[in-house]
């Protein structure tokens, strides 16, 4: 489970205070902040993260980017589902969550989960390229989060 180790955030900025009021809408599983226990896939996403805010005007360093660590602690009461594998279910919940209108009551049986983890989404469904995802999507989960420290992380150019 995610509460024996660290999980990580790549992001063009330090996030040491995850805000939900900053979370889009549109992920796989829906609004939230998204943490992942791969360091590698969280440095992949730094990439990902410069490139977004560029292109949404955000004056960024295009060179480096920040890994911040957390841990989360006392969750016995917070409501968390975790989907074992990339099945139907998942599908279901990854569809509803990105495309707004889809699956209505999909998505009206989600939201009474503090955390969701599965696989990541990927445009192909390639299950040993799917890398896990937790989705932080309420303030009662958002408090049990402690922001450890951040490690800064080279962009490649190419």
């Amino acid at each position: 489970m995610i509460f024996d180790q660290q999980l990580y955030h790549g992001s063009y900025t330090i996030v040491e205070k995850p805000s939900l009021e900053m979370c889009m809408e549109g992920k796989d599983f829906g609004k939230g902040f998204y943490v992942t226990t791969d360091m590698s896939q969280a440095e992949r996403f730094v990439r990902t993260s410069v490139k977004k805010a560029e292109k949404n005007g955000i004056s960024v360093d295009k060179v480096k980017g920040y890994v911040s660590v957390y841990e989360i602690k006392e969750c016995d009461d917070l409501k968390i589902y975790e989907f074992k594998t990339a099945d139907r279910d998942w599908l279901h919940c990854v569809a509803a969550h990105r495309k707004s209108g889809v699956l209505k009551d999909e998505t009206k049986k989600w939201l009474d989960y503090d955390i969701i983890l599965g696989k990541i989404a990927i445009r192909l469904l390639l299950p040993e390229k799917l890398k896990n995802q937790i989705c932080i999507r309420t303030k009662k989960a958002m408090e049990r989060l402690s922001y450890v420290r951040c490690e800064e992380c080279a962009i490649e150019t190419r």
